[in-house]
């Protein structure tokens, strides 16, 4: 019988430990985290993963069985009722022919948990659904255990974190129902009480990992179907954010948990006992022994046999370990070693989730695939010795599938899955069409349109490197080159890419010693069928990582911003680069100004720069820069690169994160977006704001304008006075801004139709409206590109 292990306390952990970031600042995350390995468990043959994150399918939980010899996908589970983002998958608890499945996020967080049982042909099917008719947001399925007639549902969000344990029974005609509710013994909130549970029938253990170090409540039955408490099991040794209880493993008299927040996040594991009049007492603590901080030691545990296995996600450098420990037979700890795990990189979070029955485990690294996740299994042979037998993903390419050859029309608010205004989508390549691995997302963009041939190019950032797509039969878009990462370089959720003189100049950001990489696009025209792979012609090292690279295509300069990691980093600001010279990039000069960014150096998270020809006549003709600098604009005259000088900074009081913006055709007014200020609650609604320019000494706040949705905002760029915002999950919107005070929306397309428009930062990052021909580009993480066209527009 058995097993479950809970989800990943990983991602938990990281989340105890830090505070919200703007998405595409070097200590954000943006992870795919599709969730395949956040929860795992094994019975009777049979290995069951849950993949929870997947935002174009409703979770799912994978089966997996030996068949000639090797591991195959048997069956995939799916609740009846799944809609996307139900987190079904999210705890998994298998005994025999059935498997308890929770759902914490079903029904907008009240949550629930599903019962599936094989029959003799080994075929799954739903039984039965534990859910409550009275909850308020309660998460009820972060965590399930199972024995016999007694299924235990963990519900830690209740009452504003409270928590809560359900005990569902089945009758005589094989209906289950609510037996009991075990509330929180402790009335502080934020406790996470029934955040993990184990339970052999006749006891119930529930870890509350939550404040003030954590603890584990006991429950007893008294054989007539009412629980009470016996016992708290806390722990004087841990500290504060110890996490004790976040993951329990019971075996008879004996019980591991798991405090793997404790001691800076190194972890650590303790063993209770309870003797024959039930009393239980601490035994002993395990800690890693090549540990260190933010390692979590504890994040998953199981016995095995009389051995302790502990999983350990963070450490070496995130690729995970799983330690095993043994006793001799007084029940003294006699040894430690790790098991060998598979091949595994950085972050791949190996042990992240652990689970075991007899001679078969499985090890989830949810962190592998750029947060995709995977699983491997183990399986120990006749002389006792386990070794990996199979590292696992779900079988099947992506969900998404290209839509090519003809054009899209919006009709009735819908452009075949996607919600749309009066744009058509000429066509739509998902993320495997374009060169990008399993867990790769899409991020920033630009073009580039051959002199020579009049080919239309759109320039696409992925984690790990750079796709090259010909959009000149917009309905057909051709993938024909890509480009990796520096060799020295590190994956990275930002990376940005600005042309000049038929090459491509990229940056990426957080990115370890990546520079700037510098590519001849005229090679785009050896395309002969067969995707090429490009190498740089240059590369620029003055820099290691950086956010974002502005270019000024009349000038031929190039402005590298958000530097950080090494090199001369500008204090994050203006990093001037001399590229008339596209193969030669010399560095020209620095530009920050202190009284604006967060830490206080000047920090631009993006700019514009251009050759001002607006009404200012004491600047026109002057080379200036239109800073957006998490504070504040900053606005300054870099015509003599050595000597640049600030012009003006231009803020308002409840700024969440200044991220970009852009100056209309005319250099008169700058459209500003800010990427934070609705997650934060600054304001309800996506907030565009609106600068008037016409005295660059003096910049005036003209308003600030609302769309119908509560969607973060990202990039922004104005084309004949129309703008194109690309605004993470409400996609594109598209506003007419001939009145610049008082802008229109006239159009929107929605790349991510599966959820509500909230803050957040799935969906589009950015666009670019600026080919002759008239079509869109638009990128969308973790979907693909966009191709798209204004209904009213003849291409």
């Amino acid at each position: 019988m058995k097993r479950l292990l809970i989800p990943c306390l990983t991602l938990l952990f990281s989340l105890t430990f830090i505070n919200a970031h703007a998405q595409t600042t070097p200590d954000g995350s943006s992870q795919a985290m599709m969730g395949y390995g956040n929860a795992v468990a094994v019975s009777d043959g049979q290995v069951f993963v849950g993949e929870t994150g997947n935002i174009h399918q409703t979770g799912i939980v994978y089966v997996y069985g030996q068949s000639d010899m090797d591991w195959t996908q048997q069956a995939m589970l799916k609740p009846s009722d799944g809609e996307i983002g139900n987190g079904f998958g999210s705890s998994i608890f298998a005994d025999g022919n059935r498997v308890l499945i929770g759902a914490p996020d079903r029904a907008d967080g009240m949550g629930a948990a599903y019962l599936f049982e094989r029959a003799s042909d080994g075929s799954w099917s739903q039984s039965a659904m534990m859910a409550l008719t009275d909850s308020t947001e309660g998460e009820l399925g972060a965590s399930v255990t199972m024995n016999g007639d007694h299924a235990f549902v963990g519900a830690p969000d209740e009452e504003d974190g409270l928590g809560a344990v359900y005990v569902f029974s089945r009758d005589d005609a094989g209906s289950w129902t609510q037996q009991a509710r075990l509330a929180n013994p402790d009335t502080a909130r934020g406790t996470g009480f029934g955040s993990a549970l184990a339970s052999d029938g006749s006891r119930l253990m529930v870890g509350a990992p939550g404040e003030q170090g954590g603890a584990v409540y006991v429950f007893s039955n008294d054989g007539m179907g009412s629980w009470s408490m016996q016992t708290t099991l806390a722990n004087q040794r841990v500290d504060e954010r110890a996490g004790f209880g976040a993951t329990l493993s019971l075996n008879g008299n004996e019980l591991l948990i798991g405090a793997p927040g404790h001691d800076a996040a190194s972890g650590a594991v303790f063993l209770y006992r309870s003797d024959d009049s039930g009393s239980w007492s601490y035994d002993s603590r395990l800690a890693a022994f090549d540990g260190g901080p933010f390692v979590q030691f504890g994040s998953s545990l199981a016995f095995v046999g009389s051995d302790a296995w502990i999983g350990a996600p963070n450490a070496e450098d995130g690729r995970g370990a799983l330690y095993r420990y043994s006793r001799d037979m007084s029940g003294n700890w006699t040894g430690a070693g790790k098991l060998g795990g598979p091949d595994r990189g950085e972050d791949d979070s190996f042990a992240g989730t652990f689970a075991v029955d007899g001679d078969v485990a499985v090890a989830g690294l949810p962190g592998s695939d750029y947060g995709a996740g995977s699983a491997a299994i183990m399986e120990r042979d006749a002389s006792g010795n386990w070794m990996v037998a199979k590292k696992i993903i779900p079988e099947g390419g992506s969900v998404l599938q290209p839509i090519t050859g003809s054009e899209v029309e919006c009709t009735e608010g819908e452009a075949d899955m996607f919600e749309c205004s009066n744009m058509n989508m000429l066509s739509f390549l998902p993320l495997d069409a374009i060169g990008a691995d399993r867990g790769v997302r899409v991020n920033d963009m630009w073009g580039w349109t051959d002199p020579q041939t009049g080919n239309e190019y759109a320039i696409i950032g992925r984690n790990e490197g750079t796709s090259f797509v010909n959009v000149s039969d917009p309905m057909n878009p051709v993938f024909v080159a890509t480009i990796p990462m520096p060799d020295d370089a590190q994956s990275a959720v930002w990376r940005d890419i600005k042309v000049y003189d038929n090459h491509a100049f990229i940056v990426a950001d957080n990115a370890g010693h990546h520079g700037m990489q510098v590519v001849d696009l005229t090679e785009l025209r050896n395309f002969d069928g067969e995707p090429l792979h490009l190498e740089q012609v240059a590369h620029y090292d003055g820099i290691h990582s950086a956010h974002n690279v502005v270019i000024n295509e009349d000038s031929g300069f190039a402005y590298v911003v958000g530097s950080s990691g090494g090199g001369n980093t500008c204090g994050g600001g203006l990093h001037m680069v001399n590229i008339q010279d596209p193969t030669n990039p010399t560095f020209a000069g620095c530009f920050s100004d202190p009284s604006t960014g967060r830490s206080g150096t000047g920090y631009s998270h993006d700019a514009q720069c251009v050759n001002y020809e607006g009404p200012d006549e004491d600047y026109q003709g002057r080379e200036i820069c239109i800073g957006a600098n998490e504070t504040a604009i900053s606005i300054a005259d870099v015509t003599d690169k050595e000597n640049p000088e600030a012009i003006a900074t231009a803020s308002y009081p409840d700024y969440g994160y200044v991220h970009q913006g852009w100056l209309t055709e005319d250099h008169r007014y700058f459209f500003q977006n800010d990427e934070l200020d609705e997650l934060s609650g600054n304001v309800e609604n996506t907030r565009t704001l609106i600068w008037d320019l016409s005295d660059l000494d003096d910049p005036q706040f003209v308003r600030e304008y609302f769309l119908d949705n509560s969607s973060s905002d990202h990039n922004l760029y104005i084309k004949d006075n129309i703008m194109y915002q690309s605004n993470y999950v409400s996609g594109l919107q598209v506003l007419d801004v001939s009145d610049p005070a008082n802008p229109v929306k006239v159009g929107e397309f929605d790349t991510v139709p599966w959820g509500e428009d909230t803050p957040g930062f799935s969906g589009s990052w950015s666009n670019y409206p600026y080919f002759q021909s008239g079509i869109v580009v638009m990128t969308s993480g973790r979907e693909g590109i966009f191709i798209l066209k204004r209904q009213q527009q003849d291409l």
